[in-house]
């Protein structure tokens, strides 16, 4: 599984590349937004240059014109820039066009199986189901995800990879794992909480203490 942060804060970023444990970053205009950014251009430009693995930079537009030209500028950012694209059909005619072009593709705010495989048909590199969201209104976010892997799976031709987005905490990372999502992007909190268990702080916090009484040192 490759995992993505979702953020658009460049020193979050840097010190979740430091770990070597990053495969790709996920933005959208919220995150961006928050970051404080001037210039949205020079941010993702930015974070191209820390992770060499796929950043998704989303368009702005609605309609299929100045979604289109939007993507195109973004496209021409970087060679791992993602262009990210709404799951609606003027996103999926720019979809096509990208995909046409090898250019990467995420297509996000994915609530349907249905919508999933129409996003495949039209060549996206990634589909963003969103775990959490529908978490929220009492539906079933993993049930979602593991649809539509079952789905690509019958299907060897569609290469869409499932990025399971939205992912709130530890437990969303461990179930998409088993589901066999090939994806997850998360806050920069989540992965640091992937990290911590207690039984392995106080098996440290024990090892430490026979240490220091042993006396000994290593160098």
């Amino acid at each position: 599984m490759k995992f993505f942060i979702d953020t658009a804060d460049i020193k979050e970023i840097q010190e979740l590349a430091a770990s070597g444990l990053l495969d790709g970053v996920t933005t959208n205009p919220s995150l961006v937004a928050k970051s404080g950014a001037a210039n949205f251009i020079e941010l993702i430009t930015e974070i191209c240059k820390i992770i060499p693995g796929p950043v998704s930079a989303e368009v702005a537009a609605m309609d299929y014109e100045t979604m289109l030209k939007e993507a195109e500028r973004l496209a021409k950012i970087a060679s791992n820039v993602t262009v990210k694209l709404p799951l609606t059909y003027d996103g999926l005619r720019v979809c096509k066009i990208m995909s046409n072009q090898k250019i990467m593709t995420n297509v996000t705010l994915c609530f349907s199986a249905n919508q999933a495989l129409l996003a495949a048909k039209a060549g996206a590199t990634f589909v963003s189901p969103f775990i959490g969201r529908l978490d929220d209104t009492g539906a079933d976010g993993l049930q979602l995800i593991a649809d539509i892997v079952q789905i690509y799976r019958n299907y060897p031709e569609l290469d869409t990879q499932v990025l399971a987005a939205s992912i709130r905490h530890p437990v969303h990372m461990l179930e998409c794992a088993k589901i066999g999502a090939d994806v997850a992007t998360m806050p920069p909190s989540v992965l640091k909480q992937l990290f911590h268990h207690p039984l392995t702080d106080k098996g440290l916090a024990g090892f430490m203490a026979d240490w220091q009484k042993s006396g000994q040192t290593i160098l």
